[in-house]
């Protein structure tokens, strides 16, 4: 398995803003003035503007509705538990300035899984997916081949 920007298994004060998130997506293009905020954060200092745009405009289009059930639910779990029960060789990735969780909170929950392995690389974007698309891929790839040659 390979998580790739991941937050915590817990997102200490998450719940708490919660309510203003789901005022804020219940206003007119209130998703989409969130995902203008909040993009440059989340991509990071390097990525190119017209992919921060793009990117800005795909989250816009997601349903205020999407958004207000994630937010409490998915966005807020408690899954601290769960963790230390991955079965699975598991690759984590995160970046040196992620807003996330820092690299040593991220190694804290990373040491926690029996089998796994943790990737920091440069930058602060904690979508690392997209910001460090080929770097991500080669590193999963890599990552397979090191546990099943046969892959």
């Amino acid at each position: 398995m390979t998580v790739v920007g991941t937050p915590p298994p817990y997102r200490v004060g998450a719940a708490e803003r919660v309510p203003a998130l789901i005022k804020a997506f219940e206003q007119p293009g209130g998703v989409a003035r969130w995902a203008q905020e909040s993009m440059g954060q989340r991509l990071g200092n390097t990525f190119p503007s017209q992919g921060v745009t793009w990117w800005t405009q795909f989250m816009g289009r997601t349903a205020a509705s999407t958004q207000i059930s994630f937010m409490p639910t998915i966005a807020c779990a408690d899954i601290r538990a769960d963790v230390p029960n991955i079965a699975c060789p598991t690759l984590v990735i995160t970046t040196e300035g992620s807003g996330l969780a820092s690299v040593d909170d991220t190694r804290a929950w990373q040491q926690t899984i029996p089998d796994a392995e943790l990737l920091v690389l440069p930058g602060d974007s904690y979508h690392v997916a997209a910001s460090h698309a080929v770097q991500c891929a080669q590193a999963a790839l890599a990552f397979i081949a090191r546990r099943d040659p046969a892959a």
